[in-house]
């Protein structure tokens, strides 16, 4: 029985051995680091204002007609720009 209790004594310490590191060995580093991209500068600056009607008369139609696309194309340029640097900067537009 006294050699049986000292080959556990023997195995379990060679298994306790085979678990610890050696002394001197520097703990491993993990490092996380969060890339966000970048939007460029070009993105950051606001859509282009209306441009300015012809210094003339001009009819009801083209009036109508500038002023609808002028909106539309200024509504839809802005609503794109602000999302893309929300999603960037991750606010909300």
């Amino acid at each position: 029985m006294q050699r049986f209790l000292t080959a556990i004594a023997g195995v379990l310490g060679a298994i306790a051995s085979g678990c610890s590191t050696a002394p001197g060995e520097p703990e491993p580093t993990v490092r996380t680091e969060l890339i966000l991209p970048v939007a460029p500068a070009t993105a950051r600056q606001p859509c282009p204002a209306p441009v300015t009607l012809p210094d003339r008369d001009i009819t009801e139609a083209e009036a109508t007609g500038f002023w609808g696309r002028d909106r539309a194309a200024l509504r839809q340029c802005e609503s794109r720009r602000a999302a893309a640097i929300a999603a960037i900067d991750g606010t909300t537009p």
